[in-house]
């Protein structure tokens, strides 16, 4: 039996933000023991925490959502690393993801504690952009309602498509449709094997740095996500060629999961220097809420 927690991740409550479960003692475990394990569970991700390849790092750790293993997001980041940072009493956490090396800084707040990541990879523009019209198709909102910003492709490990919507209450509205929504991904193919984002990344201007999200990836098992932090990071290139981040560092508050009824907030920080993005950071909080122990998976499985 493996012992096992959830924690409640972009949140400074229980039983809101975005729900992860992390899973100790994972060295001996297959990937498709991890896999049966993620779809157990059934929650947007699940992390297993391993000896690090490098004893200089706190862990090594693979995240799976209940579909396939990917390798970086962000909520299992900051989830795992206010976890360990909490049983061993640490201000910085360094995991090995799938995709590089990212470190972790834990604060102290007048909220609790705090942990901000900086992202493994810079987002980059990939593959075909979605136009309005098919965005409008894939979520049921009328094509005027989509912008200003222009739609885009992004990826930073995870790929996700992002749209601006023009209010609140055009996001609230928002739902992934048929045939509309294969046909968005479909034609949005990030590379050459045709493989497509995980999901549409919507948001809308809530005033001042403040913006409110929505995110759905029906297709990867995740019908929508109260708090994604790989594409908040990723949406700092969406919102750099949109012209709406200023040179030097800007810090933005996001809102997601409120239309779902699990509030999440998250931070993100980006510095541009000469136009380009030079750093990516996502900071957010996590609580506790549940642990126990899981069965191991026959190794078949």
């Amino acid at each position: 039996m493996l012992p096992f927690h959830i924690h409640d991740v972009f949140t400074t409550r229980p039983f809101a933000g975005n729900p992860l479960a992390i899973v100790e003692q994972a060295d001996g475990l297959t990937g498709a023991q991890m896999q049966t394990i993620a779809r157990q569970f059934n929650l947007s991700e699940t992390i297993f925490l391993q000896t690090p390849e490098d004893p200089a790092n706190t862990a090594k750790v693979r995240i799976f959502t209940p579909g396939a293993e990917i390798p970086f997001a962000g909520h299992p980041t900051i989830g795992c690393a206010l976890f360990l940072a909490t049983r061993h009493g640490l201000s910085e956490v360094t995991l090995e993801e799938k995709s590089g090396l990212v470190p972790v800084v834990i604060s102290e707040t007048a909220r609790g504690l705090s942990a901000e990541f900086t992202a493994p990879r810079l987002p980059a523009a990939v593959g075909t952009a979605p136009s309005r019209a098919m965005i409008a198709a894939a979520t049921g909102l009328p094509e005027e309602e989509i912008g200003p910003h222009a739609p885009g492709a992004y990826e930073a490990g995870p790929a996700f498509l992002f749209a601006q919507v023009g209010s609140r209450d055009a996001l609230a509205r928002a739902r992934p449709l048929e045939p509309g929504w294969t046909a968005m991904l479909d034609a949005a193919a990030i590379d050459d094997t045709g493989r497509s984002a995980v999901g549409l990344y919507l948001y809308a201007d809530d005033g001042g740095d403040h913006f409110r999200a929505r995110m759905f990836a029906p297709n990867d098992g995740i019908p929508e996500d109260p708090a994604t932090g790989s594409a908040t990071a990723i949406l700092a290139a969406q919102l750099l060629d949109n012209g709406a981040i200023r040179e030097g560092e800007t810090v933005l508050d996001l809102h997601q999961g409120v239309e779902m009824g699990r509030p999440s907030e998250l931070r993100l920080t980006v510095k541009v220097t000469d136009g380009a993005l030079r750093t990516v950071r996502v900071a957010g909080s996590a609580q506790p809420v549940a642990e126990g122990r899981i069965r191991v998976p026959d190794a078949k499985t």
